[in-house]
């Protein structure tokens, strides 16, 4: 992933704290638990909490932040012509939400569908014929929750953006607001902490102190995020305005996200806990699963499936190879007990199998989820 910051003044660099973005992932922690074992505690505490109207709500929109992380949670970076500023509260934050136009918060609230058109841009479902099509199609290879949800929203975004604020809400006043005052003390303190490196040492000593996976060539004018995705952006868009913000979270470990839709402004969204993970695999284990995925195609694939079951037809469109080819590594990873798959209807899902890759150690899953 490369954002190219050539001529970007220092003071559009930020560094600042979202709870919008935290609500996220805090949620995203209490669907995918595996993606978090340092959390298992904290989620299964606040599970059992849950009164069962919020938690049946969650789960009709869950593939907001469970499959990707929607676009919803950085309203900041694409308000035309907005500043960039984050939201001192969650109600700031989501007031922004409600400042974006319909048009943006469709395409952000359905990346689930539409993932392969994220960097590259695509039309607006809301007017696009064939690209509403496709996100029905799409949906409809999740579930039925999902094809309901897409449907509502492209008929009546509205009153969609009405209820995921009072759900947003509700969870705040269920959970968050309690966890964000927890929370907040450290990410403050991080953010203030790179402030003040920016500011005294420059933007290499701050970049380096994110993320050992985030680097700067400030000869060729760019950061770069070493992910397993691929994308390109840009923090002097002149439509946009130039600016580039870095948001910590204590939720997010291990994932290191990068906000990078065309016409937003760019957001490095970084972990900074790192939480103790599980005992590795006995050597047997390590060896046999290790050459499954000595294949970079492979771990191209576990990338995919690390996040959400998807199709052999969707990891096939998504890496760029034929079915067949798709469905002979999936073999591979199979027989080393790597992959599940199940029948949803008349599409076959696999999924990578998160308690198990975690038994490979820190690196790999870091390397997969980041």
């Amino acid at each position: 992933m490369h954002i190219d910051i050539a001529g970007l003044p220092a003071d559009r660099v930020v560094f600042a704290t979202s709870p919008l973005a935290e609500l996220g992932l805090a949620l995203h922690a209490l669907s995918e638990p595996g993606h978090h074992p340092g959390l298992h505690g904290w989620a299964t505490a606040t599970a059992a909490g849950l009164e069962a109207d919020l938690a049946d709500r969650m789960l009709e929109a869950e593939f907001l932040w469970r499959n990707t992380f929607s676009d919803v949670f950085m309203p900041f970076s694409g308000l035309r012509g907005g500043d960039g500023r984050t939201g001192a509260t969650l109600a700031e934050d989501l007031d922004l939400l409600d400042r974006m136009d319909d048009e943006r918060f469709v395409a952000a609230a359905l990346e689930f569908t539409c993932a392969t058109h994220y960097g590259a841009g695509a039309p607006s479902p809301l007017s696009d014929a064939a690209m509403r099509a496709r996100a029905l199609e799409l949906a409809a290879a999740r579930g039925p929750q999902q094809v309901e949800f897409t449907r509502r929203l492209l008929a009546d975004p509205v009153s969609v953006r009405g209820w995921i604020r009072r759900l947003f809400e509700d969870c705040d006043q269920a959970f968050f607001a309690d966890t964000w005052r927890r929370a907040s003390v450290q990410l403050v303190a991080d953010a203030r902490h790179k402030t003040e490196l920016l500011r005294r040492k420059g933007l290499a000593e701050a970049v380096g102190a994110v993320s050992a996976a985030v680097t700067l060539d400030e000869d060729a004018g760019r950061i770069s995020i070493d992910k397993l995705s691929e994308g390109r952006t840009t923090a002097v868009d002149p439509g946009v305005g130039p600016g580039l913000t870095f948001v910590p979270t204590s939720f997010g470990w291990p994932h290191l996200m990068v906000l990078h839709a065309p016409g937003w402004r760019p957001v490095i969204h970084y972990p900074v806990h790192l939480p103790d993970l599980p005992s590795p695999a006995t050597v047997e284990q390590l060896q046999r699963r290790m050459e499954a995925l000595a294949h970079p195609m492979r771990m191209r694939l576990c990338r995919n499936l690390a996040r959400s079951p998807y199709t052999t037809g969707e990891l096939a469109e998504s890496n760029g190879i034929t079915s067949p080819e798709v469905s002979r590594h999936l073999s591979v990873l199979k027989k080393a007990g790597l992959v599940t798959t199940r029948r949803r209807g008349r599409y076959v899902l696999h999924q990578l199998d998160l308690t198990v890759v975690a038994r490979l150690g820190s690196d790999f899953l870091e390397g997969v989820l980041r």
